[in-house]
């Protein structure tokens, strides 16, 4: 099995040419996730699956990989309960999070740091206020406070 040490350095190389919205590096991304899952308590599974969360999503990784990929069942569920499929509603998304234990607290970090009114405010007001609106009802859907979380930093 992978260890999180190696499972962050394979997130940051899938990631490695991938930017953000703001057009930050992606790899922050994942790490305020991996910190937020850290800081929620989350386990080693959990941590593994914030790192890579959204490897399939976004073509860092094949979902042939993660077949094979040396890691935990759990660990394989908590990515695939993760990845949007294209064309997805965000309702069948959310039920798949919370059918997944464990998939709903990796969720509830990175909706965190989506949300986080620092890194929102440098987007076009627009996008902003798309985002905002899908992020809250993600949030709904989940059955999280009503006020996104807002991560240290």
């Amino acid at each position: 099995m992978l260890t999180l040490t190696e499972v962050e350095a394979l997130a940051r190389r899938a990631h490695a040419t991938q930017t953000d919205k703001a057009g930050h590096p992606y790899t922050e991304h994942l790490q305020a996730v991996a910190d937020g899952v850290t800081a929620r308590g989350g386990t080693e599974e959990q941590i593994a699956a914030a790192w890579l969360h959204d490897a399939l999503e976004d073509a860092a990784l094949s979902e042939q990989w993660l077949t094979t990929a040396p890691l935990t069942d759990h660990t394989k569920a908590l990515i695939r309960a993760l990845t949007k499929q294209k064309g997805e509603d965000p309702a069948t998304y959310a039920h798949r999070i919370l059918a997944t234990p464990g998939a709903r607290l990796i969720k509830e970090a990175d909706l965190a740091h989506n949300a986080n009114p620092a890194r929102l405010a440098i987007l076009d007001e627009p996008t902003r206020t798309r985002l905002t609106g899908k992020y809250a009802t993600m949030r709904a859907l989940l059955g999280l406070d009503d006020a996104p979380a807002q991560e240290k930093n």
